[in-house]
């Protein structure tokens, strides 16, 4: 069993690294898109591929399998701690950056309709201030389970 556990938790991280890679670099683009492509020019067409890769390709996916894996480890961990250990207070900060991060990933997802209808909703500055806000979440998040905040 503890294999199995260390395997999940492995793949848990792995994904919750790819999908902070894409929730980060898919602002750095929406920043270049705002300032070099106009609505229409070839060069748009070209960040909507890119971005659309971005989604379709690392978003997504990983998003989906941080979440797989993720719930896999709470029923595991729910076998021998019981499923209070949800409302310690470590947890309740790792599931509010996970509350954050997927209405991040989907604010992020409703901004490529936008790019892709010719608008730009969001300054280029806009989005380089807030490419970081993921990783200060996952910072948030990384110390709050690694030292079980609030749970001594």
């Amino acid at each position: 069993m503890i294999a199995a556990y260390n395997l999940i938790r492995g793949l848990h991280i792995i994904s919750v690294i790819a999908w902070m890679a894409g929730l980060m670099i898919l602002p750095m683009f929406y920043a270049s898109h705002t300032e070099t492509a106009p609505p229409g020019s070839e060069f748009d067409a070209h960040f909507l591929r890119w971005e659309g890769k971005v989604l379709k390709i690392i978003l997504k996916p990983a998003m989906f399998l941080a979440w797989v894996f993720g719930a896999a480890l709470i029923y595991v961990d729910s076998q021998t701690r019981g499923i209070g250990f949800l409302l310690e207070p470590w947890m309740l900060v790792k599931l509010a950056g996970i509350v954050f991060m997927t209405s991040w990933h989907g604010f992020l997802d409703y901004s490529a309709a936008g790019f892709i209808e010719g608008r730009r909703d969001r300054t280029a500055r806009f989005w380089r201030m807030t490419n970081e806000l993921p990783f200060l979440a996952a910072i948030v998040m990384v110390i709050a389970v690694t030292t079980e905040f609030g749970n001594h």
